[in-house]
């Protein structure tokens, strides 16, 4: 079942957010990971947004865990993020 995650990360800002994008090997407008549907990225008041929709929780987890959080503290991104996950009812893709 697919799933929409928000993570906050609060203290952060979006030049750290750009050196792990280029730590994971990702650039901008390209494919992202291995399970990931769709991402974007919003700066708050406080810090940074990740809007992700994810094919499963467990892709989700295992990309964050193995890939995302590495590359997080080598950036120096201050905390871990607040994480809310949703089960997607539907989703569309462009055409």
């Amino acid at each position: 079942m697919a799933i929409g995650v928000t993570l906050d990360f609060h203290g952060g800002t979006l030049e750290q957010y750009d050196q792990v994008i280029e730590k994971m090997g990702f650039k901008t407008g390209g494919p992202g990971a291995k399970g990931g549907l769709f991402h974007w990225v919003t700066a708050t008041d406080d810090g940074f947004r990740v809007t992700d929709v994810w094919e499963s929780r467990e892709q989700f987890d295992r990309f964050v865990r193995e890939t995302a959080m590495p590359a997080l503290a080598e950036a120096g991104v201050p905390n871990e993020p607040e994480v809310t996950v949703y089960e997607v009812h539907n989703y569309l893709t462009a055409a």
